[in-house]
This record gives structure tokens, sequence and C-alpha cells, in this order.
């Protein structure tokens, strides 16, 4: 599982970057599945936890969950946001361009991309 350390963040926002071009091969931080929201304390790094709770309500099945990381199937996504709604971390996204919510998959490129350091995996 993808972990953050707030403190270490800078919040330049590189992990969005590459997230983004790892996801819809865009340069677009508004289409990433790792967020930097900068606070009056500092950075908060927002990436899914992989809980589950978004699979235990999709109306369609299209939200699974192999070995350890939960997927969504876009071509059974119907795009009713109801995972996005029940996401209690707020990490499901969405886009006006994409149908489908999109979440982190566990890549690790962030990690990779990472200047300080700040994002790191958590073996369970």
């Amino acid at each position: 599982m993808i972990e953050g350390d707030e403190e270490l963040c800078t919040g330049c926002r590189a992990c969005e970057i590459v997230c983004a071009l790892s996801l819809f091969n865009e340069s677009s931080p508004e289409k990433s599945a790792i967020r930097i929201i900068q606070s009056p304390q500092g950075f908060e790094i927002s990436v899914c936890n992989q809980c589950g709770e978004c699979e235990k309500v999709c109306p369609e099945g299209a939200i699974y969950t192999e070995g350890s990381i939960v997927k969504i199937n876009s071509s059974r996504c119907t795009g009713c946001y109801v995972c996005v709604d029940a996401c209690p971390a707020g990490v499901l996204f969405t886009h006006p361009e994409v149908i489908e919510p999109f979440k982190c998959i566990q890549c690790e490129q962030c990690v990779e991309s990472c200047p300080v350091n700040a994002l790191y995996v958590l073996n369970l």
C-alpha cells in the first residue's frame, strides 16, 4: 500500500503528473489518482488505502479485488458514481472527460518519482 510522509512533502506534485501520465497519458493533475492538497498546516497526501468499501456498493460488479489491490473494470462501469460517494477517504476521483471513476492501482510510479522520498510502499 502506498503511504505518504506529509512532513516531507514539498507540494511539488510530481507524483500527480506521473500518475496522470501513467493512467491517461496526460500530464493533467486533475486526472491523477493521488492528490496533494495544501492546507495551512502543510500538505496532505490523498491516496487509496485499498479498503474495498467501493467494491461493496458497486451495483454493476465493476469493482473487484485482485490480490490486495482494488481495481475498476471500465467495461462494466456505467458511471453511476455510487462508489465515489461510498469512499470513506474520498480517493475515488472523477473527471468530466472520463466516464468511470479512477483510483490508485498501486503501480508505484508516484513513489519512484518523488524527489524527497515522501511516498513509500508499506508492505502489510
